[in-house]
């Protein structure tokens, strides 16, 4: 069995992860993702908690006609020193064979580890980008939801990922009613 690594923190998930995803499984048995900066949430970078991220993936997988028995999804919190970055990796998923990253900085890492290294499929990435996802929720423009698959939509109306990205933006907290 081969098996593949796709790290990313999926903040949110879009359709270019979901192309990335359906691309990988035609190389490899079975793609695990990597969810990075899993400690890390209601941030204007990563307003999203690891479990939410975790079941839009999935619901977008799904959504896209991925097998989800192929595909295995861990959350990663992320360090600051990067080759122990590398070795909560390792720890974290099952062994795997290649990575698959657009990261110039994480495939150094892999490749000195002694990992074969792939670029990551690319699917409109000018369009497809979780920033610009997170910078239309930010301006209220309701074209961020073409971006995503419905069922990720849905799920970040029932977050009011809109809001919770602004309160981050804001910097403050509510003002006090009196």
């Amino acid at each position: 069995m081969v098996r593949g690594l796709f790290p990313g923190r999926f903040q949110p998930p879009h359709w270019g992860h979901i192309y990335a995803v359906k691309e990988i499984l035609k190389e490899v048995d079975e793609v695990i993702i990597a969810m990075g900066s899993a400690q890390f949430n209601y941030l204007l970078k990563d307003p999203f908690t690891a479990g939410e991220r975790i079941w839009m993936l999935r619901e977008g997988l799904r959504e896209g006609g991925v097998d989800l028995s192929r595909v295995v999804i861990i959350p990663i919190p992320n360090v600051e020193n990067n080759l122990e970055w590398l070795g909560r990796v390792k720890s974290y998923t099952p062994p795997f064979d290649v990575i698959y990253t657009g990261n110039p900085f994480v495939a150094l890492l892999f490749r000195e580890a002694g990992y074969e290294v792939r670029q990551q499929p690319m699917f409109q990435r000018e369009r497809y980008s979780s920033t610009r996802v997170r910078e239309l929720l930010l301006r209220g423009d309701p074209s961020w939801e073409e971006l995503v698959p419905k069922s990720v939509a849905e799920i970040i109306k029932k977050l009011r990922g809109a809001e919770r990205i602004k309160t981050a933006a804001s910097g403050e907290a509510e003002p006090h009613k009196w």
